[in-house]
């Protein structure tokens, strides 16, 4: 992202001086350009848009977390849409709810670790894949071709999940050397 030059026009909302999003020295058109062009890289991998937009959003507000009615008006969506994409988040675990201080209203935060949550939570899922792969060997045969294509792609879960967990042990170690205690 580039900084805008002296005297450059910064327009007034989202990303004012002392903004929720503490995106003040920024322009708000490179942030939104960000924002589109990083939730199009989640949506080619996989995620669904609506949500990719709105992490893509809290990734790129300085505070990690917006309200409801500042990721509307940011992304130029309806409170459905933040709604449904903030559930999605949630239920991924990249992002959290929190209550505001004195307030009835929510905001979204997304954390440092959102990723080692959210592949963590992949776990799970790779359990039940792994779960329905041996039901597939079973039913098929072992000595049939396609119960050996599973036994393989079942093999390729299981020392995946055996991985998963070292992996997740060097990052934290090599994040704390980077970032310090987080």
């Amino acid at each position: 992202m580039t900084e805008p030059s002296e005297g450059a026009h910064v327009r007034a909302g989202a990303n004012a001086p002392g903004s929720a999003d503490g995106a003040s020295a920024r322009d708000r058109e490179t942030v939104s350009r960000f924002v589109e062009h990083f939730a199009a890289q989640l949506v080619e991998a996989g995620m669904p848009r609506m949500p990719a937009r709105v992490f893509a959003a809290l990734l790129a507000a300085d505070a990690g977390a917006l309200t409801s009615a500042e990721l509307g008006e940011q992304l130029q969506i309806s409170p459905a849409a933040v709604s449904g994409a903030v559930r999605y988040l949630a239920q991924v675990h990249m992002v959290s709810r929190e209550r505001e201080p004195g307030s009835r209203r929510e905001r979204y935060r997304v954390h440092g670790d959102q990723w080692y949550e959210a592949l963590t939570n992949r776990e799970a899922v790779l359990k039940r894949w792994e779960d329905a792969l041996r039901d597939g060997v079973d039913t098929l045969g072992p000595d049939t071709p396609a119960g050996r294509r599973l036994a393989e792609t079942l093999a390729f879960f299981e020392y995946l999940e055996g991985e998963l967990d070292a992996l997740m042990e060097r990052w934290r170690a090599h994040r704390e050397q980077l970032f310090g205690r987080g």
